[in-house]
Order: structure tokens, then sequence, then C-alpha cells
């Protein structure tokens, strides 16, 4: 399937190289994803303030680990509800993104604010290819993302930690620190009297 470069490509990246079954098992037959989407386009992309505990019941029914109370706002996108674990008493803002393309783990008592984006799915730009190269993300109990925050691949976000507003976490993150920047850094001590 290697097609010749045509002479004016300066590029070494050959998109038309790319194999979307190399590195990327969708974990279910093709028909629970198209019925997952369907769904998710009724109940979870929707303005419309469907119940939480309707979402946690269609979430659970595809095979996502949800926790008891926890709280889901509207346009709430997960791309694989197979691949999510949420604990109790979470709170999940509007329009988050959750591309779980690899595991995605949140804790209890936690709140991912509105539009927060966690992306545990990639691609190797050192692969001409561009291949798939997925890892978990896990944020534990009691982290706060803040709006507008980016979590990526194979980060840990540690018990306690803030991210604030529109941050960048691309490295695994201490508990207990509030994180803020592109990329973030510690500020200061969550709880001060630690």
């Amino acid at each position: 399937m290697n097609q010749p470069v045509p002479e004016n490509h300066k590029s070494r990246v050959r998109n038309d190289l790319f194999d979307k079954r190399k590195g990327f098992d969708l974990g279910r037959p093709a028909i629970v994803f198209i019925l997952w989407y369907f769904l998710k386009c009724i109940f979870f992309l929707s303005p419309l303030p469907w119940p939480a505990r309707f979402k946690t019941f269609l979430l659970r029914l595809f095979g996502a680990k949800i926790g008891r109370g926890v709280y889901w706002k509207p346009r709430v996108n997960i791309h694989i509800p197979w691949n999510l674990t949420v604990g109790d008493f979470t709170w999940i803002g509007e329009e988050v993104c959750i591309i779980n393309f690899a595991p995605v783990t949140i804790g209890a008592h936690g709140c991912i604010s509105q539009r927060a984006f966690i992306c545990s799915g990639n691609h190797d730009y050192r692969s001409p290819d561009m291949a798939y190269r997925h890892a978990p993300i896990v944020i534990e109990d009691g982290v706060w993302i803040g709006a507008g925050s980016f979590v990526g691949p194979g980060v840990t976000v540690g018990t306690d930690a803030v991210i604030t507003a529109m941050s960048l976490a691309n490295r695994s993150l201490p508990s207990g620190w509030v994180y803020g920047g592109q990329p973030c850094q510690p500020i200061r001590r969550r709880w001060p009297a630690e």
C-alpha cells in the first residue's frame, strides 16, 4: 500500500499510510459502538438537562463503572463508555469531552469543570504514519479540573490536586497541590494547614 511520494512533498509525514486498526481495539462490536453513539447524541450531547440518574443508567448499560450520586451536566461527550470509571459523588460539567481510547478513571468527590478535555488518545508524531499512541488517565479522589483544562494521555492527577482553568496537564501531578499554566506548574498547597 506504499504509494510513491509526490516530488513536491517535503514532509516525512505520510497520513496515507495510517492504519486505524493498528494500536487500537474498540473493545466491543461496531454495532454496540454505533448504538452508543446514537444514544450519546440524544441524551448526552443534547442541551436538554436529562436526569443524571438516567445518564448513569445508560453508561452502566454500556459497561461504564459509575459510582453513586454522579452528576452529569448537558453536552458531555464520552467516546467509549466501557473505558470509563467514575467514583461516587463526582460532578461532570457542561461540554466536558472525554476521549477515552485508553481507560479513563475519575475518582470520587471530584469535579471536572466546563469544557475540560480529558484525552487518553493520541498519535505518535515521531512515526511518519502517525500511528496511535494511547495511554490511560487516572484522576484520583477529590481532584478539581478547572474549566477549559486539558489532561493528556498517561497522566495521573494525584488526590486533592486542583488544575486551574485553561491549564495543560501533560505529565503526572502529585497530590494536594494547586497547579496552573501551560504546562502545569505547582502554585501552592491546596490545604494551607499542610
